[in-house]
C-alpha cells in the first residue's frame, strides 16, 4: 500500500467541507481498474447486459471490446456517440481485460480481473476510465487475496480484511465528489477481485462482516505495509498525518519477512536520468548522502550533491523516483562504488500502521484479529458498521 498527495488532500478536503455517508448500498465502492485504458474487453460464461446514458440497454454475447474515440466508444465495432457504459453480466461474473494499447497492437500484457457487481466504461481525457462498482465485502475479499498470503492464519486474513474495509471507507468518506473511490493498486490497497478468493478468505469475511477499526467511533486512515523490521514509522513524518493511532509502535514480530534486509544497486546515470524526467535539475550526481532521521531511524531527507549544486529531498521522494521495487523503504544505507550506488536496507514499505508480517507472527503465536489491529493502531476500538460514524474527522497536520 503506497499512499500519496495526503497533505493537498487534506488542505482541501478541509476547504471543501465533506458530506456524511448516507447508508452503505450494495455495489457502493467504486474501484478504478485504470484511467488510462486504450482498450476494455470484457467476456463472461452469460450474456452481457450494457446501458447507456440513454437509458438504452442491449444485450451483447462474449467477447465485448471497447475503445474510446475522439467523441464517444466505439463498442464490438459499432462507433457510438455516449461516452459512457455500465457492464453487468447477466448471471455470474464478469471477466474484465484492460489494456494500455489498441487491440490491434497490443504492446503489453493486459491486465485481466474476475468481477463481481457493474463495470463503468466512460470516455476519459482521450482515454478510457474502468471503475468497478462492488459491495464492500465482495471488496474486502479481493483485497485479501491482493495483499497477503492466503494460506496464512486464518486470524491473520481477519485482520488484514477489518484493515483493508476500514481503509476503503475512510477513502470513500474523502473521495465523495470524485470518480472512483480507490485505485485498484498499491496506490490504495491491491484488489485483484475474485478469481483468488476461496473458502479461507471467504471465511475471513464471514467472521469480520461489518467490522471497522475506529477512533472516536470514525474510521480510522488504517494504513498499513508490509515489513516494518523495527518500529513502525509515525505518519507525521511521512504525510504530515498526525492523529495518535499512527505514531509508531515496536515491532519485533515480522523478522521472518523475506523483505527484512535486502540490498539493491542502481547507477547514478540512471537515478540522474530518472530526476531530470521528473523536472529536477541536476546535474553529474557526485555524493548521496542521508541527511536527517526520523526517530524510528529511517530516512526523513536526502542530501544529494551534483555539478550543478546540492539537491534536498525526502527519503519518500528517493524512494519514489528511485523505484519502490529498488528501493523497499525508506530504512537504507549506501555505499559509493564508483558511479554505481549499493543500497543495503531493512523492511519493505513506508513503515505506517498495521505491519502485514507481524500481523502474521502474531496470528501464529495465538493473538486474535481485534488484539492484532489494536496493538498496531493504538487507542481503536473495533466497532461493527452500525455504530459508526461514517463523516470524515479532519486529521492535524
Amino acid at each position: 500500500m503506497i499512499l500519496t498527495s495526503l497533505r493537498v488532500f487534506f488542505i482541501v478536503l478541509g476547504l471543501l467541507g465533506v458530506r456524511p455517508i448516507v447508508g452503505l448500498a450494495s455495489e457502493d465502492i467504486r474501484v478504478s481498474l485504470s484511467d488510462s485504458a486504450a482498450h476494455v474487453m470484457l467476456t463472461s460464461s452469460h450474456p452481457i447486459d450494457l446501458r447507456f446514458p440513454s437509458g438504452r440497454q442491449v444485450v451483447e454475447f462474449s467477447p465485448v471490446h471497447i475503445e474510446p474515440l475522439r467523441r464517444g466508444l466505439k463498442v464490438s465495432g459499432r462507433r457510438l456517440s455516449f461516452t459512457r457504459v455500465i457492464a453487468r453480466a447477466h448471471r455470474g461474473e464478469l471477466r474484465v481485460s484492460v489494456s494500455d494499447s489498441t487491440a490491434e497492437s497490443v504492446r503489453e500484457p493486459a491486465k485481466e480481473w474476475q468481477l463481481k457487481g457493474r463495470v463503468e466504461i466512460r470516455h476519459y481525457q482521450g482515454r478510457l476510465l474502468v471503475v468497478n462498482h462492488v459491495d464492500v465485502e465482495d471488496y474486502v475479499a479481493g483485497v485479501v487475496t491482493g495483499e497477503i498470503n492466503t494460506s496464512w492464519h486464518p486470524e491473520a486474513l481477519k485482520a488484514q480484511a477489518v484493515a483493508a474495509r476500514t481503509y476503503v471507507l475512510y477513502k470513500k468518506m474523502m473521495n465523495q465528489e470524485q470518480p472512483y473511490d480507490v485505485v485498484s493498486s498499491v496506490q490504495d490497497q491491491v484488489y485483484e477481485g475474485q478469481a483468488q478468493v476461496d473458502e479461507k478468505v471467504q471465511s475471513a469475511i464471514r467472521q469480520t462482516k461489518g467490522k471497522v477499526i475506529t477512533y472516536q467511533q470514525r474510521p480510522i486512515l488504517a494504513a498499513y505495509s508490509s515489513t516494518a523490521a523495527g518500529p513502525t514509522e509515525d505518519a507525521s513524518y511521512v504525510w504530515d498525518v498526525n492523529v495518535p493511532y499512527l505514531k509508531g509502535v515496536e515491532c519485533p514480530f515480522d523478522d521472518q519477512s523475506p523483505r527484512y534486509r535486502w540490498q539493491a544497486a542502481i547507477s547514478l546515470e540512471t537515478l540522474e536520468r530518472k530526476f531530470r524526467k521528473l523536472d529536477y535539475e541536476v546535474g553529474s550526481i557526485a555524493t548521496i548522502t542521508p541527511f536527517t532521521q526520523t526517530p524510528s531511524g529511517r530516512i526523513d531527507r536526502i542530501r544529494i550533491l551534483h555539478s550543478r549544486g546540492q539537491l534536498i529531498v525526502t527519503g519518500q521522494d528517493f524512494r519514489r523516483i528511485a523505484g519502490y521495487s529498488t528501493i523497499l523503504s525508506t530504512q537504507f544505507q549506501i555505499e559509493s562504488l564508483g558511479r554505481e550506488l549499493v543500497v543495503k536496507g531493512k523492511g519493505a514499505g513506508h513503515g505506517v500502521g498495521l505491519c502485514q508480517w507481524g500481523m502474521k507472527e502474531m496470528a501464529d503465536l495465538g493473538y486474535g484479529y481485534e488484539a492484532i489491529v489494536r496493538y498496531y493502531y493504538p487507542e481503536t476500538d473495533v466497532l461493527p458498521l452500525s455504530q459508526v460514524t461514517l463523516t470524515p474527522p479532519i486529521l492535524t497536520p
